[in-house]
């Protein structure tokens, strides 16, 4: 067992530091408050290196692997979750779709681009009405001469209303549950579609996040990613890797959580002396530290598995499960250690806390986790 990151770790860890602190950390407040998509940022990230993820370099790629790729995550997440999500979604859930599920044509035609930053890309798989019960989705996807008439709306899309691309996901057939959805490439100026940005959110507020809806938009032969019917192996494949994303973002909160604390508890005074020497306050940055060390772990032993190609649905929703629900926890506290001052955002701790809790529910619910990790200890399905 070896716990010491590679050179090839080590760089990509210190090229997205390096990056967070010139680039996120600087405009993080002022683009939460304002609601501002950063999309300078993103051009940046790509032209950086940081949007090629695991992709090979025949298609534009980084090449890295699972670990070097969490911890871009978790950089980035510790200056910013709005940019951290607008990665995860751009890196995890849309160019590996299409790696993993795409022809070579589409490889070719879209991933380039998107490892650049050149193109920005959403995955439509949640609606209105369908969030957890995935198989439940009522769009449609209907055969029209040599392709396709889509009809439907999908809702809190990540990307949604700044992408170029959206991997939309559709019911092609009568079959009831997975057996009849397919997964689509859906060009966004594609006649038909449409976006709506969705304002007002607890936190993540500098990411585009919208409602889509799609009237007889026509998508052509071609538009089809993978086979007829694989729709809903293919988004359950695509979230084990979203989930990745979102854990390693977690830990970078509880990394920012700990080191803002420790900078404020020590030259905080209250009583004649710093707050650091305190036992309650040591106390709650001490479950923070290990909470962090925890996280960490979880999400580099995911890593690990996937840098293997081996199984590691159970791994990853531990990860996900505990450093979401750990990243709220050492939000919380950290609010608590910067007292009155924590509950503004003339410190990132209050933004911490309302990036955090969305962990705990978009890329399948802290509850949805623990019934993953269930059957797979019980060999039960706690749902259908």
């Amino acid at each position: 067992m070896e716990f010491e990151l590679s050179a090839a770790q080590k760089k990509a860890r210190e090229n997205a530091c390096s990056f967070t602190e010139e680039e996120i950390i600087p405009f993080a407040r002022e683009n939460d408050a304002n609601e501002r998509f950063p999309l300078e940022i993103v051009r940046k990230l790509g032209a950086r290196g940081l949007l090629g993820g695991t992709i090979p370099g025949a298609y534009g790629g980084a090449e890295l692997d699972w670990i070097s790729d969490g911890l871009i995550f978790e950089e980035i997440g510790r200056g910013c979750s709005s940019v951290r999500t607008t990665v995860s979604v751009q890196v995890s859930l849309v160019e590996q779709v299409i790696f993993n599920w795409g022809s070579e044509a589409q490889r070719r035609s879209y991933l380039p681009g998107l490892c650049r930053g050149e193109i920005l890309g959403c995955f439509a798989l949640t609606e209105p009405g369908v969030g957890s019960d995935a198989a439940g989705i009522g769009a449609t996807a209907t055969p029209h001469g040599d392709g396709w008439l889509l009809n439907g709306t999908k809702n809190w899309i990540t990307n949604g209303g700044v992408a170029d691309i959206a991997i939309v996901f559709a019911r092609t057939g009568p079959a009831a549950g997975n057996k009849g959805i397919s997964a689509f490439i859906v060009d966004t100026k594609s006649p038909g579609f449409s976006s709506l940005e969705i304002r007002g959110k607890l936190g993540l507020r500098a990411s585009s996040t919208a409602a889509l809806t799609f009237r007889d938009c026509f998508l052509p032969g071609d538009a089809l990613l993978g086979e007829t019917g694989a729709g809903l192996k293919i988004a359950l494949s695509a979230l084990d890797n979203g989930r990745y994303g979102v854990a390693a973002g977690c830990v970078g909160i509880i990394q920012g959580c700990v080191d803002a604390c420790v900078a404020y508890a020590r030259r905080r005074q209250q009583f004649g002396r710093s707050i650091a020497s305190f036992q309650l306050v040591q106390d709650m940055i001490a479950r923070m530290a290990v909470d962090l060390a925890a996280a960490r772990l979880l999400v580099f032993r995911a890593g690990e598995l996937k840098n293997r190609g081996a199984a590691n649905s159970l791994e990853t929703s531990m990860a996900k499960y505990f450093a979401s629900e750990a990243a709220v926890r050492a939000a919380t506290d950290a609010i608590q250690v910067h007292g009155a001052y924590g509950y503004s955002n003339a410190h990132p701790v209050e933004r911490y806390l309302r990036d955090a809790k969305v962990a705990t529910i978009y890329e399948g619910t802290s509850q949805i986790q623990k019934l993953i990790i269930g059957e797979h200890l019980l060999g039960v399905k706690a749902y259908v």
